[in-house]
């Protein structure tokens, strides 16, 4: 089993910025990829950006491209998402998830999610 802990959701203005942090624990792997993603009410799950295991290849949703960074540190089973230039539609509930092997773009394929840390970002 592996547990994933989100932090760093909050209250920020448009054109703020915040730093998401996932802590990953339990039986965790070598190189397995992370993800991040997205629930606004009312819509689906929405991926936001994604990491292999060495962290030598992200992917990104076009919708937050050159805004959003995601980076990790495999010494402490820590992923980020750094989000800049944020919008009042970027507000959500935000989830990493952990996939053994190769990231993706599907949520379907991640192994492990965390319970999320809620972005309100106020016109």
């Amino acid at each position: 089993q592996v547990q994933l802990k989100e932090s760093g959701g909050g209250l920020v203005q448009a054109g703020g910025s915040l730093r998401l942090s996932c802590v990953a624990s339990g039986r965790t792997f070598s190189f397995y990829a992370m993800g991040w993603f997205r629930q606004a009410p009312g819509k689906e799950r929405e991926f936001l950006a994604a990491i292999s295991g060495r962290g030598g290849s992200t992917i990104y949703a076009d919708s937050v491209k050159g805004r959003f960074t995601i980076s990790r540190d495999n010494a402490k089973d820590m992923v980020y998402l750094q989000m800049n230039s944020l919008k009042p539609e970027d507000t959500a509930v935000y989830y990493c998830a952990y996939k053994y092997y190769g990231s993706s773009q599907y949520p379907n394929e991640y192994d492990y999610w965390g319970q999320g840390t809620q972005v309100t970002v106020s016109s």
